[in-house]
């Protein structure tokens, strides 16, 4: 900025240039003008062309197009100068002889701002006039026909290439996340890269443990690659330290390299996706090294035993895919609307590889994650999840030879009275969701206040030492968490000897395939209810302080292992009472007198799964269909029905969902689709609420007289990303609107003109174009190259013509305007902000983050009278 001109007389005459490029007598033209100035900027622009062909070169190599009719291809910032020497007329016939005019065209630049909300209306427009101009073209020539085509197709191609990234990423982390989880126990002789399961299938004497492990020859344990013998008890402790020190190493290697490297690579991302996709700007997160370190760190994160799953950071993940691969299109590259409907794509692929549930996936996106999803999307995300579950399948992580992670082998019918426990979980779900949400945020709240935040590599291996003392005694918990959970919703068959499976049958089975009766539960049964008592109590405690740490964490796995294993607990003493009262009314129908396996404890922990993940995140449709295909058990669609709506009507009545409370935490201006305005408010009402102590005046550019010199200091002191224009003070009437970043880029051009024409004044030549492209760079600052390269034609221009800078279609509401029409406006039209007006007289301005605000106060202001 200028310095003041107050200052000094003694500095330095490059100081004193600086302080002069502001004049007073220099004033903003802001007049609208007849249509024919299109043409006339045409023609200035042929007779540029024609004496200075060298420009379109400096433009080709700095990469920017310029645009000087009116913006048709809307990526570049020019400026037309008119010279005081020739005799041009513009605007309405007027001749200007002393005074040098400078017309500023249409400026629309390519990319927008950090932490910034997009226009949704101007990207999608100028998307048309690309593919009009496109269509137009089409029967120019073969080249221009093929690339009408490929334009067409791109958006598949884009998909595809998704899908596939998609698929291989899922693959290669599930494979080295179960690897390295078993490295921690012991390692394969035979070959070192194979997990326990896969080091065992070339072995004929495999024998499992009590939690279905396998034994075998080829699997060694540290103690014994050390020589300590395996019966003793120095054998488990030294097993004891080598599970803890790789954990450490693990859990250490990551947070350092998330901290050091990529901190938009830690926690989940869904909430972040939820705000970018709903057209806020965050530029880094879906960048390429975020995606390797997220990619790698989600591996190293579930490896280290931490309470946090790998599925929901897919979605992160794909939405990096998606992002990195719209750039190789122009199409989705440099249209940020356009682009959220590849990442809407890419985000339901996340879901899709993550669990091998493409349908899942689509719901998921149209439920919990999209904010912009038209028809042709849908069928572009179909494609894309199929793409992905195909690919997953392909590579098989899952070691099962089908996409689905947990799969169930049983179909048996369940009963009616079951809907009671049913509804029983639900509730516990809904609960639980509620208690974690809660203790969770209160958690993160206090880090931003206390030491612990200021140390997150200290506190990730701090909580990493705690987890791995707590888990190792635990046999359930020394497992993976996708390992346990496909134990918990397995059914018992003739030949598992783990404890869950230990019933004392009287009735010998006659074979394989002969259905298993109930049984009274065995000692091993009832060790193994107090283990998964104990892994339920440290789970639930551990995941409150694991969840936000500064490493990859997903919840979706947490939760549903916390699920299933309360499911799992309660299908048991479901099937023992049902069991041992056979006898009653309720019971005697659904069970009769054939002692039949009447309880399914397996299909009980899937429903306790659906309902701890439904309490934490309130989904529903797109929950019941995921569980579906992630367990394959097509005929439970109803209990998880219940089981969903139950969680989720308890859940919303002690707050939002997890996601919603982490966009509230970080402060993203994210517009709720599904949130209605709880007050009868009108948009003028609305404005004056807004507006408090003295009622400051609107900053508003008046359409003539304004200095820039005035308007320098007004975009100093209000720093809005928009201004209005209207006809003067004394008639507030509502002309257009105009961009911040457009005024700065002139403001900066004129003043760096000036100083470099008064440090070297032999280079001020007739050159009559500028592009804003070569003199600031991609932040908005001036560029030492473009100083280089630009003319110098703003060091006299008295008068500065920026009309064609006004957008003169801005959304306008009266002040009677329900406030209901207004958010809907908002969401459904995307857009930035609505001016308010009375009788054609400006009143104010509405932005998204004021309705955010006014209906968190109306929330809150309705909680408080309840």
């Amino acid at each position: 900025m200028a310095s003041s001109s107050s200052s000094s007389s003694g500095g330095s005459e490059r100081k004193l240039a600086r302080d002069s490029p502001l004049d007073n007598r220099a004033r903003f033209n802001l007049s609208p003008v007849p249509s024919m100035d299109g043409d006339e900027d045409d023609n200035v622009k042929y007779e540029n062309q024609r004496d200075h062909p060298n420009l379109d070169d400096i433009d080709a190599e700095s990469g920017e197009e310029v645009d000087l009719t009116g913006g048709a291809q809307g990526s570049t910032t020019a400026v037309t100068m008119l010279d005081n020497h020739d005799d041009v007329r513009i605007g309405f016939g007027k001749k200007y002889n002393n005074d040098q005019v400078t017309n500023v065209t249409y400026v629309v630049r390519k990319h927008y701002e950090n932490f910034e909300t997009i226009d949704w209306l101007k990207d999608l427009m100028r998307n048309r006039i690309r593919q009009r101009n496109l269509r137009a073209q089409r029967r120019q020539s073969c080249k221009k026909r093929l690339i009408f085509w490929y334009d067409a197709w791109s958006g598949w191609i884009c998909v595809l290439l998704v899908g596939v990234s998609a698929g291989i990423v899922a693959g290669f982390v599930d494979i080295g996340a179960k690897w390295m989880s078993h490295w921690r126990t012991g390692v394969c002789t035979s070959a070192f890269w194979l997990n326990r399961e896969q080091c065992c299938w070339a072995s004929r004497d495999v024998e499992y443990d009590e939690v279905h492990n396998e034994i075998c020859k080829y699997w060694r344990s540290w103690s014994d690659i050390f020589g300590i013998d395996k019966s003793t008890v120095s054998a488990w402790f030294f097993g004891y330290f080598m599970f803890i020190f790789w954990s450490v190493i693990y859990a250490a290697f990551i947070v350092v390299l998330v901290v050091g490297s990529a901190p938009y690579a830690s926690g989940s991302g869904i909430p972040e996706i939820k705000t970018i996709l709903s057209g806020f700007i965050m530029y880094g997160y879906l960048g390429k090294w975020t995606f390797f370190i997220k990619s790698i760190g989600m591996i190293f994160a579930t490896s280290a035993g931490l309470i946090v799953g790998k599925e929901g950071p897919f979605v992160h993940i794909s939405c990096c895919c998606g992002n990195l691969f719209s750039k190789l299109f122009p199409k989705y590259g440099n249209n940020e609307a356009r682009k959220r409907e590849i990442l809407s794509a890419a985000a339901a692929t996340g879901v899709s590889v993550a669990f091998g549930s493409p349908i899942g996936g689509i719901l998921f996106g149209l439920e919990e994650i999209s904010y912009y999803f038209p028809y042709k999307t849908l069928w572009r995300t179909f494609f894309c999840c199929m793409i992905g579950a195909l690919v997953v399948r392909t590579i098989n992580p899952y070691g099962n030879g089908h996409e689905i992670q947990f799969p169930v082998e049983y179909n048996v019918p369940w009963a009616t009275f079951e809907v009671i426990p049913f509804i029983g979980l639900g509730i516990l779900g809904g609960l639980w969701g509620a208690l974690f949400i809660k203790t969770n945020i209160n958690w993160l709240k206090y880090k931003k206040t206390n030491h612990i935040g200021r140390y997150p590599r200290a506190e990730v291996i701090v909580l990493t030492l705690i987890t791995a003392i707590f888990c190792y005694p635990n046999s359930y918990l020394r497992l993976t968490m996708p390992e346990l959970i496909r134990r918990l919703v397995g059914q018992c068959h003739l030949d598992d000897h783990m404890d869950l499976c230990d019933y004392e049958r009287d009735k010998p089975i006659a074979t394989a395939t002969a259905k298993l009766y109930a049984a009274v539960a065995g000692p091993g049964l009832h060790r193994a209810i107090w283990q998964l008592f104990w892994a339920l109590i440290v789970q639930i405690t551990l995941v409150i302080f694991t969840i936000g740490t500064k490493i990859p964490s997903g919840l979706i796995i947490p939760s549903i292992s916390i699920g299933a294993i309360a499911g799992r607990l309660i299908g048991i003493i479901t099937e023992q009472i049902a069991f041992k009262n056979q006898h009653l009314a309720i019971l005697r129908h659904e069970c009769g007198v054939s002692n039949e396996h009447c309880v399914t404890p397996g299909l009980y922990a899937v429903v306790g799964a659906c309902a701890f993940l439904g309490g934490v995140s309130r989904m529903t449709v797109s929950l019941v269909v995921i569980m579906s295909e992630v367990t394959g058990g097509l005929s439970y669609i109803v209990p998880l029905m219940v089981t969903a709506l139950t969680a989720k009507w308890v859940g919303d009545a002690f707050g939002e969902g997890i996601y919603e409370e982490y966009v509230k935490l970080s402060g993203y201006p994210y517009l709720k689709s599904r949130e209605s305005f709880p007050f009868t408010l009108k948009a003028g009402e609305a404005i004056r609420a807004n507006r408090s102590g003295e009622n400051p005046p609107l900053a508003c550019i008046m359409q003539d007289g304004m200095t820039i010199s005035r308007i320098d200091t007004m975009v100093r002191q209000h720093p809005h990303s928009i201004y209005p224009v209207i006809i003067s003070e004394d008639f507030p009437c509502l002309v257009g609107q105009i961009q911040r970043r457009d005024l700065l880029a002139v403001l900066k051009s004129r003043k760096m003109q000036l100083t470099y024409t008064q440090t070297k004044p032999l280079l001020n030549r007739k050159i009559s174009v500028v592009s804003m492209s070569n003199l600031l760079n991609k932040s908005g600052q001036p560029s030492s190259l473009g100083m280089r390269r630009a003319s110098l034609a703003l060091q006299a221009s008295k008068i500065l013509q920026l009309h064609k800078l006004v957008d003169r279609a801005p959304i306008i509401v009266t002040d009677q305007t329900p406030m209901e029409v207004v958010v809907d406006m908002f969401r459904k039209l995307g857009c930035r902000q609505i001016f308010v007006t009375k009788n054609g007289r400006l009143q104010g301005i509405l932005t998204r983050k004021d309705i955010i605000r006014l209906m968190h106060e109306a929330n809150v202001s309705r909680k408080f009278e309840q």
